[in-house]
């Protein structure tokens, strides 16, 4: 007999499920186990008088076992879940539970040893469901507009983008590094003539942080795409990634997650409003009584973000908001100028900078100087080769998969959101 999902089980046909043993509860006359699949969960209630051979096989499980039973779904009005329970007829141990090492109160780097056990709750199982489907939303939109997706290199034979915070790894009888963005794999497949690419794999940061927002290795979701007349079609371009990704959360899972985390999924409308970075200062400082610090003088800081979206809320009811006209002593490179102004923005949400975007310099002569304005040389020399035989203009941005999902379930750190996180001081599981 082939499995059945609870959620798909029919009233009163023999049919055979298999999950997680959630909860046993040993009373009196009866047996009650709460079995959970990927679909759902139900009780099923085993009559100790009648089904003597499946009491004798429970004998000493424990809750977290695997388990499969044969029986019928049957309506029960006294049943709590669901109003359904399952009257097995067999059972088999597909594997057996020693007793679970966390409890409810554990710790988030207790439950981060047990990583694989703590994922079994209804709420880690549904947050990865939601990062599913926001990753689905953008990749179907880009898919419909033409984009394709490919795949860069992750070891690169030089430092990438700034010269620092990248892992060196032995690569046969010579260094190489784990790359921290695809950014110079970006570019050159516009170069190449794709015209429009995306990505989404993983990133490496070798910054000994520990905060919230920050991890060693993460998952990127990159974008280039070229014939832009300015950064305000980047912008454009992720204002509707962004509601296409929300939209296709919100409709398969708006109710749970309000249900779950407490939390209503708004889809943003359009456009998102802008303001331009001294203008934002001012707002700060008048609103607030925030002034930016010397050093910070340029470009954001974490305090900044957050008043940055209060800002957006009191002025434009909107939970996004673009900051532009940023220094050029605080962006990279390879940013496109005008007026001595890098032609690109921050997008902020919900206090945190999700996003760096911005038109690419794609005239050989303006890079290769701005390369050198930064004390770049042998690092880019590849990567300056690819505005050497002609490049169209172009432009994208990159959106960290985990912090985006953090920031929509309202989680307090990357640690709670990611499948597996990676920090300073955590290699394992």
């Amino acid at each position: 007999m082939k499995r059945t999902l609870i959620n798909e089980l029919p009233e009163n046909e023999e049919k055979m499920i298999s999950g997680w043993a959630e909860k046993i509860r040993d009373t009196k006359y009866m047996i009650f186990v709460i079995l959970k699949d990927r679909s759902g969960s139900i009780q099923v209630s085993i009559d100790k008088e009648k089904n003597k051979d499946i009491v004798a096989a429970l004998n000493g499980i424990l809750a977290n076992s695997v388990l499969s039973f044969t029986g019928k779904m049957v309506k029960s009005e006294y049943v709590k879940n669901g109003g359904k329970e399952f009257l097995p007829e067999s059972v088999t141990i597909l594997s057996s539970a020693d007793a679970i090492p966390l409890l409810e109160e554990s710790n988030i780097d207790t439950r981060l040893d047990y990583r694989w056990i703590d994922l079994r709750s209804v709420k880690n199982n549904l947050m990865i469901k939601v990062q599913t489907a926001f990753v689905d939303g953008m990749r179907s939109f880009l898919i419909g507009e033409d984009f394709v997706e490919i795949h860069t290199p992750k070891l690169i034979a030089t430092a990438s983008e700034s010269g620092s915070d990248v892992f060196e790894v032995k690569y046969f009888d010579r260094l190489a590094y784990l790359a921290q963005s695809p950014q110079f794999y970006k570019q050159m497949a516009m170069a190449a003539g794709f015209e429009r690419i995306f990505e989404i794999a993983p990133a490496f940061r070798a910054e000994n942080s520990n905060t919230n927002r920050h991890t060693t290795e993460f998952t990127s979701f990159d974008l280039e795409f070229a014939y832009i007349d300015s950064f305000e079609d980047v912008m454009d371009m992720e204002e509707r990634l962004i509601v296409a990704g929300l939209e296709n959360v919100k409709k398969l899972y708006g109710e749970q997650i309000k249900e779950v985390f407490d939390v209503d999924v708004i889809v943003p409308k359009r456009p998102f409003p802008r303001i331009k970075l001294n203008d934002l200062y001012q707002e700060l400082n008048k609103r607030y009584g925030y002034q930016i610090p010397d050093y910070d003088i340029g470009d954001m800081n974490a305090e900044a973000e957050k008043l940055t979206s209060q800002y957006a809320m009191e002025e434009f009811g909107h939970e996004f908001i673009f900051v532009t006209d940023f220094s050029k002593t605080k962006r990279a490179f390879y940013h496109m100028r005008k007026d001595d102004i890098p032609q690109g923005y921050d997008l902020i949400w919900k206090g945190t900078e999700i996003t760096t975007g911005a038109q690419r310099e794609h005239r050989y002569e303006y890079i290769t100087k701005q390369a050198q304005e930064k004390g770049l040389g042998k690092d880019v020399e590849f990567y300056l080769e690819f505005f050497r035989y002609g490049c169209p203009p172009h432009g994208g941005f990159a959106i960290g998969v985990d912090r985006l999902t953090m920031l929509l379930l309202g989680l307090p750190s990357l640690k709670e959101e990611m499948f597996i996180f990676r920090g300073p001081s955590r290699l394992t599981p």
